[in-house]
């Protein structure tokens, strides 16, 4: 920012203009594009919606085993989305996500933020503190080429639609992240409570048209059966990533503990039906608080990494406006819940192999450390809303 001094003295701090502004974020996202190359020959997970997507244009099968690990594992709808980054060469498609999700990374922590209601810390700090505290998912996010961000913002827009009393945009959102990643479901059980049968309509709408857009190019039988495969690889992929060094989701840290089976699948269930249930007392309180739809999206946001059996690590990056709650209303914390606050931020953000080493990296991830620390923080943001009605 240009700085000035005034008649009175006092140092006034005029914003750089746009074009300036632009000059720099291009530079810096091409640094950051050129650091991923450095180590990548390409951005590994966006290779798989944009070679669907051409076989889409094709009129060819999606979901194949011959792919291997990089199978095709998102709705059939999604491949659609993605046509239009078929239409340029491959490499210019690349640069053109990796820029996207520079742009959605800086505006889902800004709007995160902003979001945030009767926040207590100033914007600057809690901007650093987030990208400090988010910065092993926003990494992974980056060089994959991961499409969790479009997740994000749909859903955290979801939530402040929600708040101005637009249910039927936080349905249609809510939708529309399904159809990049199913598991935004988690948020479904949320729109009904707080928002109204109003809006799960529109979401229901919005989910039908959506289902349906891939008959265009395969016809109904074709759509079916696309469908079906769809079903088949989720269901088929999802033991063989239980016991992955990276996976944090609850059906993960129970196999890991106990090893795959009924009686690691009926924990993992209880987790799942304790965490909503840990939701749905949230909910109850909503009305003894001046705004309630931050603090619950944030949280089942967050939950969205425990609860998908396929929940990597830096999926806990939908969960960014619960680390921006936690540090904002730090102070109203008493020791013992900011210890349980603290060990839970250990234990998912810096759980980083660069950082511990290897032998302390793996012992970590086979004890499911981030599972651990992720329901350390869930459990804190329960414990805001208590705090907040005491």
């Amino acid at each position: 920012m240009n700085a000035s001094v005034g008649r009175n003295g006092v140092v006034s701090r005029r914003p750089l203009p746009i074009l300036v502004r632009v000059l720099i974020a291009l530079l810096i996202t091409a640094g950051l594009y050129g650091l991923v190359r450095l180590k990548r020959d390409e951005l590994v997970d966006f290779t798989v919606p944009h070679r669907a997507a051409g076989r889409f244009l094709a009129h060819e099968p999606l979901y194949r085993e011959s792919d291997g690990h990089y199978q095709y594992k998102y709705l059939p709808t999604f491949a659609a989305v993605m046509v239009p980054f078929t239409l340029v060469p491959k490499r210019a498609a690349e640069v053109a996500w990796f820029t996207l999700t520079v742009m959605m990374a800086w505006g889902f922590v800004r709007l995160s933020i902003a979001a945030l209601p009767d926040r207590r810390l100033s914007v600057r700090v809690l901007f650093w503190l987030a990208l400090l505290l988010n910065g092993k998912f926003l990494v992974k996010e980056l060089s994959f080429g991961q499409f969790n961000l479009p997740v994000a913002l749909l859903l955290l827009g979801a939530v402040i639609a929600a708040r101005h009393n637009r249910g039927l945009v936080a349905g249609a959102a809510i939708a529309a992240a399904v159809f990049v990643k199913p598991y935004a479901l988690v948020l479904l059980p949320w729109l009904a409570w707080t928002v109204g049968a109003r809006s799960v309509f529109v979401f229901g709408a919005v989910a039908a048209v959506g289902l349906l857009l891939p008959a265009v190019s395969y016809g109904w039988h074709g759509n079916l059966t696309l469908l079906s495969e769809w079903y088949r690889t989720i269901a088929g992929s999802t033991a063989a990533n239980l016991l992955g060094a990276d996976n944090i989701s609850f059906a993960s840290m129970w196999a890991k503990w106990l090893g795959p089976g009924p009686v690691a699948s009926r924990l993992a269930l209880g987790s799942t039906l304790l965490a909503f249930a840990g939701g749905a007392a949230v909910m109850a309180l909503r009305k003894r608080v001046a705004e309630p739809n931050y603090l619950e999206g944030a949280y089942f946001m967050f939950l969205v990494a425990l609860l998908s059996p396929q929940g990597w690590d830096y999926v806990l990056l939908i969960g960014l406006p619960a680390y921006v709650c936690l540090v904002d209303r730090w102070n109203v914390l008493s020791p013992s819940w900011r210890a349980v606050a603290a060990t839970g931020i250990f234990l998912t953000s810096f759980t980083v192999f660069d950082l511990l080493g290897r032998p302390l990296y793996m012992l970590l991830m086979q004890w499911s450390a981030v599972s651990v620390g992720a329901v350390l923080i869930a459990a804190t943001l329960i414990r805001l809303r208590w705090r907040a009605i005491a």
